[in-house]
């Protein structure tokens, strides 16, 4: 078992120990998605601590997802409960980049693409390419891309 799904398992058995619900109900959610995904495909497979941080990083999004779409259907209960969920998942992430952090690593990936004879937002995929990799897991892909668009328009 990876180190990180074991941390997953301890932190579950503490919880329910403890009798947090939301904590419980939570972990026990993100261990049945990582269990979904090692069972997937044509054989079982244990998945590294990389591929486990992906599915808490999808499992993270989807909470936020649906907390803005309780939030915009007049459920704010609801919605505090994916917020609450989201939160726990997301100290099991890597610390998410700053604005500033991200915008400077996003204008050193334009200067390259510009140096290599990409302009204007057709560059926008050469931009991409360079960031993606340096920013994997710290950054969600619409945030990151929203950047490149502004940078690459400005």
């Amino acid at each position: 078992m990876t180190t990180l799904k074991a941390k997953l398992q301890d932190d579950l058995n503490a919880a329910i120990k403890g009798r947090d619900e939301l904590r419980s109900s939570t972990l026990r959610m993100t261990l049945a998605a990582i269990t979904k995904e090692e069972v997937a495909g044509k054989t079982k497979r244990e998945l590294s601590d990389d591929e486990v941080q992906k599915v808490i990083a999808r499992e993270a999004k989807k909470r936020r997802e649906a907390a803005d779409a309780f939030a915009q259907g007049g459920r704010a209960e609801s919605a505090e409960r994916e917020i609450a969920e989201g939160g726990i998942l997301d100290a099991y992430l890597p610390k998410q980049l700053s604005d500033e952090e991200l915008e400077g690593i996003v204008s050193a990936a334009v200067e390259e693409a510009k140096a290599a004879g990409a302009e204007g937002p057709r560059a926008m995929g050469a931009v991409m390419k360079i960031v993606n990799p340096k920013v994997a897991g710290q950054a969600e892909g619409g945030r990151v891309a929203a950047v490149v668009k502004r940078l690459l328009a400005g």
